[in-house]
């Protein structure tokens, strides 16, 4: 990152207390926008660093979602690591958390008492079910809040149990929230100098994402149900599958792109019939175009299908799997896929940021680090810690820091 563009939130410090997923993404947009994230985790590290696959002992998912951060072990059970946390609280613009609620207000650093000496402090509090209601003390993940919100009964096929996506869509959903939430209340900050709660829900986020059967429900009792592939009452839209055994989403339900795929599959009359006229119209015989499109599509290879309908100016895409990506030529130039420094896995590859700014974009700095490999750094460096006393935090167990770097190995 140049001297000149450091991000849009060069000079905002964020504490991060938050642990798995949802929590640490928050840290990480923000981070990835130039702000100084302090990653706070116990000895034995984060959760999220026993998640995901592997390699050389090295957790490749806690290279990325910590990407960017100082990473600082702390011990919240001990009272001066209480202490040392609430030191850094007082230093700092943003505080990031996903306990579940009262657990910070028990270790004496609920909002009220860190605002006491903080004023303009923005608290980012992530939990299964929100700070306060009947259900707040609830445990909940991603999976838990998508369950109750409606969208895991919508996920999957009509004549299956629901399913879910393979990737903790929830819980970055709400993170996204949390760092929207952020951004704002800083914004508000600005004007009146104070900060308040941000009060982001797993359960919230995803039940967010199922808004148009809100109102279709109040007004007609519509309940919605899983539909697979096919987005209900916007039709065309559902996936395919061609003659080589690859699966493509087609999405024409506006008229005018629908006279294009009409014309494309060789029925370039559809669209003058009254059924097929409309979304509305067309909607209404959904199965019958859907197996018009099937045919047209079963017939030919994927490349084929591809380059007919993108000729054509019809939205459409293959479905991509990891390897897919990783080929594509679009994703290369749009930096999606960013090759970032490791100190023990020499270079790894991170997904790129979202989204891009054009004046003061993100960037990644470095790829996640070791535990507590900032700790002595950070306390020294905010809180004036003399190396002596860091020696004895150390010692007594307050704080881990991690051995001094050793020279990256070469390799990919």
């Amino acid at each position: 990152m140049s001297q000149q563009n450091r991000g849009p939130l060069e000079g905002v410090r964020v504490l991060e207390l938050g642990s798995s997923v949802a929590g640490p993404f928050c840290g990480r947009l923000l981070a990835d926008f130039g702000a100084e994230v302090i990653k706070v985790e116990l000895a034995d590290g984060d959760p999220v660093r026993s998640m995901g696959k592997r390699l050389d002992g090295k957790s490749l998912y806690a290279a990325s979602i910590f990407r960017n951060k100082r990473m600082v072990s702390i011990d919240l059970k001990t009272t001066r690591g209480r202490e040392l946390v609430a030191g850094l609280a007082e230093k700092s613009d943003v505080l990031v958390e996903n306990f579940r609620p009262g657990t910070l207000e028990r270790l004496g650093l609920g909002y009220e008492t860190l605002s006491a000496a903080n004023p303009g402090l923005v608290m980012v509090r992530i939990s299964g079910f929100g700070q306060w209601g009947p259900y707040a003390q609830r445990a909940g993940y991603g999976a838990i809040g998508e369950a109750l919100s409606g969208l895991r009964g919508l996920t999957g096929d009509p004549d299956r149990p629901p399913s879910r996506i393979a990737a903790s869509v929830t819980d970055e959903v709400t993170a996204i929230y949390g760092a929207l939430g952020a951004v704002m209340a800083l914004r508000e900050r600005d004007r009146t100098g104070r900060g308040q709660v941000v009060d982001a829900t797993l359960y919230e986020s995803a039940f967010s994402l199922i808004e148009p059967h809100v109102p279709a429900y109040d007004k007609l009792g519509v309940v919605a149900s899983r539909a697979g592939a096919r987005l209900p009452d916007s039709s065309p839209n559902n996936t395919f599958a061609t003659r080589d055994g690859r699966y493509i989403h087609v999405t024409a339900m506006g008229d005018a792109v629908f006279a294009r795929l009409a014309a494309a599959i060789g029925r370039p009359e559809m669209p003058q019939d009254p059924r097929y006229a409309t979304q509305v119209d067309r909607s209404r015989h959904e199965d019958y175009i859907d197996g018009l499109i099937a045919e047209w599509v079963g017939a030919r290879e994927l490349g084929e299908v591809v380059a007919a309908l993108n000729e054509a100016g019809v939205p459409a895409a293959p479905i991509y799997s990891i390897e897919d990506i990783f080929s594509d030529e679009h994703y290369r130039a749009r930096e999606m896929l960013v090759r970032v420094p490791d100190e023990d896995l020499g270079t790894v590859t991170l997904a790129g940021i979202v989204p891009k700014l054009s004046a003061t974009p993100g960037a990644i700095r470095h790829a996640g680090r070791r535990i507590g490999e900032d700790t002595r750094e950070v306390l020294a460096d905010i809180l004036g810690l003399a190396p002596a006393q860091l020696r004895q935090l150390e010692h007594d167990g307050v704080v881990a820091a991690a051995p001094a770097t050793e020279p990256m190995r070469a390799g990919a």
